[in-house]
Parts: C-alpha cells; structure tokens; sequence
C-alpha cells in the first residue's frame, strides 16, 4: 500500500518544486524512499508467482529516481511528482513489453504493452501481428482485458494515419498495424492506493494484459 503521508509529499512537491524546499524536507523524502521500496517489494512478491519471467527483477529494476533529467526538456523543475513500478521480463533498460504502475493522487492508473518501441522493434512487433493477428485478436476480444482495459489506447498521437510501409491498406488487421505504441491502461482511485491490499488488487488487473505482453515480447524476440 501507498501510506497518505506519502501521495501528500507528492502533492506538497508539485507545489514546491525546487531543490530548497526539498532539502528543508529530506525527512518526509526518506519516508517517501521507503514507502517505495516496500511498495515494489510487495508487488515483486505478488507478481513473481504470477509471472515467472519477473524472477530475477529486485527493487533497483523497477523503479525510478526522484530526479529528473531536464537537459534536453523546457521543463527545469528537478523532480518527478509521481511514482512508477516498471516490471518486465527485460528490466527497466530494455525495449520490451511489460507491466507499470503509475502512483499519483488523482491520476494513478495501472497500464502493460510495449511503449513507444525504436523502428527495428516496432517493425519485428509489425510482422508478428502480420502472421498471426488473430491471435491478437483473441487476446484484446477476452473478457478479462475488456472488462480491465477496455482495448488497445489509439488516438493521433500513436496511430498512423495510413498504412504502414509494405502493408496493404485493406490487410484485415490494418488497426493495428497502424499502432506506433502497443499500450493499455485502467485507472486506480486514490481508496485503492492507500488500500491495504494494494498491491494484490492491481496485480490482479494486471494479469489480464499478460497475454498482450507475451505475444510482443514473442515478436520482438525474433530475428
């Protein structure tokens, strides 16, 4: 579970962001590192018998610092004001799909797929959804990710509008073809973050992306 003490440092950070006030609070700071760190250690201890590709993952493989990195950004605050859980068979560094856990008073929400994929990974994740998009299908047309995720998030952003190169237009499974991030998420309310079985409860929905995750990483894994 999220203790309150910590979504308030969050909500106290989003007004303060500067390094002044932070270190005049490095006590609530401390508090906050602990609360994540028992937090993905709940959600390891959850998700590892759930998942076995999650083993060998430990704390450092799933989360975040509290610093940004603001060199390339028009954005200069120096700290994140929410808190991420990154699980994947590949760890946080790598390009694969996998499960997160977005932590934000108001705005939290638990999400799995394959973000914004590099052009040789989305081209591998492509040729896969060629070959077997029935599959696919199925997998997004179950009850449990309906009932969890809705569908596959398509909008301007991440949608081609036409279709990609060396795939016909009318290819019977164009939609997703067109996808350039192969992402779904549902929103967690502030009652089940700080719920004592958290952890257990999003875990739970995450399970019904499982699927999704398998059949990307099966894509990707190919030459």
């Amino acid at each position: 579970m999220i203790t309150p003490e910590t979504l308030q440092f969050i909500e106290d950070l989003k007004k303060n962001n500067d390094r002044d006030w932070f270190q005049a609070n490095q006590d609530r700071y401390e508090f906050y590192k602990k609360d994540y760190r028992d937090t993905v250690d709940e959600f390891l201890e959850v998700m590892k018998p759930l998942d076995d590709t999650l083993e060998q993952l430990e704390f450092k493989d799933c989360s975040y610092r509290i610093n940004r990195d603001i060199r390339f950004s028009k954005d200069k605050t120096p700290y994140k004001t929410h808190m991420g859980i990154w699980m994947c068979e590949g760890k946080k560094n790598t390009n694969l799909a996998g499960y997160y856990v977005h932590i934000e008073k108001g705005a939290a929400f638990a999400a799995g797929g394959l973000y914004w994929p590099d052009a040789a990974d989305l081209k591998k994740v492509r040729r896969e959804i060629d070959g077997f998009y029935e599959e696919l299908e199925e997998i997004v047309a179950t009850p449990d990710f309906k009932k969890v995720f809705g569908k596959l998030e398509s909008n301007e952003t991440n949608t081609l509008k036409s279709s990609p190169k060396d795939f016909d237009k009318n290819h019977p499974a164009i939609e997703f073809l067109k996808l350039k991030s192969y992402m779904a998420s549902t929103p967690i309310t502030d009652k089940e973050l700080t719920s004592k079985t958290f952890a257990k409860d999003v875990s739970k929905k995450l399970m019904a992306i499982k699927p999704l995750i398998e059949f990307l990483n099966r894509g990707l894994a190919t030459e």
